[in-house]
């Protein structure tokens, strides 16, 4: 799945893990209205991996919407990293600034993943963002419905 920009939708209902593909994993309004779309009480997460150098979270709860980027340095070279710092209101970063996540690295901390265990996963240098957010997927409860769309 490598050098190709994809992003999956998430949400536990009735018991269950559902996921499906999001339509376009570059339209951040896309996606929030995607997200949106679906009303469950644990709310709807998605998880996109763009090209092999970074990955994005949004997640829907009720109203609350929070989102994150696994490095925020890309948001000078790809207009949905620059979009997601515009929603979030983060200073745009400069070309020679550290890579760094952003957003709310904290929004899986109820589902069981701290910021700390995002982080580290986001500054993992051995992984693409496929195997992040697949190991996300896992980490979650919904890695084999993920697996099994991805195939």
């Amino acid at each position: 799945m490598a050098d190709q920009d994809y992003g999956v939708l998430a949400w536990h209902e009735d018991g269950r893990w559902n996921v499906e593909l999001l339509e376009d994993p570059n339209d951040m309004t896309a996606i929030l209205d995607d997200l949106k779309s679906k009303r469950v009480n644990g709310g709807t997460f998605a998880l996109i991996a763009i090209d092999d150098e970074f990955f994005i979270i949004a997640r829907t709860l009720g109203a609350q919407t929070q989102m994150m980027i696994s490095d925020v340095t890309y948001a000078t070279e790809y207009d949905i990293a620059s979009d997601l710092i515009d929603l979030l209101d983060l200073p745009m970063p400069e070309e020679d600034d550290d890579s760094q996540p952003g957003g709310d690295v904290d929004l899986l901390a109820d589902h069981g993943m701290s910021a700390m265990e995002l982080e580290t996963l986001a500054a993992d240098e051995e992984l693409f963002p496929d195997e992040q957010i697949e190991a996300i997927a896992w980490r979650l409860g919904f890695g084999e419905q993920f697996s099994e769309l991805m195939a």
